[in-house]
């Protein structure tokens, strides 16, 4: 029988069967010598004496690290207005590594009930003419399309701490019952509220909840593959003199002249060229 690992706890696996169902499962005793299943693993099980055991698990299609889950559709990305304040150096980076992992990003801004600086309203516009989509979200306002958007995907929320990513699901799903707390005054950032990454049942799909992080690394990523992770550059890229162009410094670059026509956002290209600068510094954590 097929099924997808949802939820682990200790030695106990939730599986949710084809038809639906949630079954509690344990690992056959040749997977524990092979591969360590995690949240959205496709595994083979069957019933052995009246008890579910995991036999096989099938080949991933992606993996993430933090959060530990695999065969990912989309990740939404949230950015708020304030607190912490809007950086498009963030969300830049954050889609780069989506991308790089073959997910789609999808860009939601929280917190607009605040008010949108003139600048800040900027850099949104530029996003929404671009080829990621973007979605704004008000405080006990949802936008109606996340709804279709997470519907028979697999989505893991990724951000800040503090910029709403319980919040969201709450007003998804309010059974979730998920802990709020409030932005740290002193730290500028939120507390960490997650307490456990699990794939929960919201909207006819799968959203994995994750916990803040410190840090955004590039160090696996090369500097000839960084352009294929930004959305914007697709169009253009192969349309340069030379095939191994990195967009920098090179004459006759697609990438540059589609900057220089307003085609490709500034701040986009400049956030690419200080994460090529990382990559090649050996530096690549941010």
């Amino acid at each position: 029988m097929l099924g997808r690992i949802i939820k682990i706890v200790s030695k106990e696996y939730t599986i949710l069967s084809d038809d639906g169902n949630r079954l509690m499962a344990q690992l056959s005793g040749k997977i524990r010598l092979q591969t360590t299943p995690i949240a959205g693993d496709f595994v083979e099980y069957e019933s052995i004496n009246g008890v579910y055991v995991i036999q096989r698990i099938k080949e991933r299609k992606n993996r993430l690290i933090r959060p530990s889950v695999a065969n990912v559709d989309q990740a939404l990305v949230l950015i708020s207005l304030k607190d912490p304040d809007f950086t498009s150096t963030l969300i830049d980076r954050l889609c780069m590594l989506i991308v790089h992992e073959k997910i789609e990003p999808i860009l939601c801004v929280t917190k607009c009930d605040l008010g949108i600086a003139d600048d800040i309203e900027k850099q949104i516009q530029e996003y929404e003419r671009g080829p990621m989509r973007v979605i704004r979200c008000q405080k006990d306002s949802l936008d109606e399309g996340i709804g279709d958007i997470l519907k028979g995907k697999v989505s893991v929320l990724t951000g800040q701490s503090g910029v709403g990513k319980s919040s969201l699901l709450n007003q998804l799903n309010p059974e979730f019952h998920l802990a709020i707390q409030a932005i740290s005054k002193a730290l500028g950032r939120g507390k960490h509220t997650t307490r456990h990454n699990e794939l929960h049942l919201v909207s006819g799909g799968l959203v994995a909840d994750t916990p803040g992080f410190s840090s955004v690394y590039f160090g696996h990523i090369a500097e000839n593959e960084l352009a294929y992770d930004v959305l914007d550059f697709l169009p253009y890229l192969g349309k340069c003199r030379f095939n191994d162009c990195i967009h920098e410094n090179e004459p006759d670059c697609a990438i540059k002249a589609a900057v220089d026509r307003g085609e490709i956002s500034s701040l986009r290209y400049q956030n690419y060229l200080a994460v090529l600068e990382l990559i090649r510094l050996g530096k690549g954590r941010y």
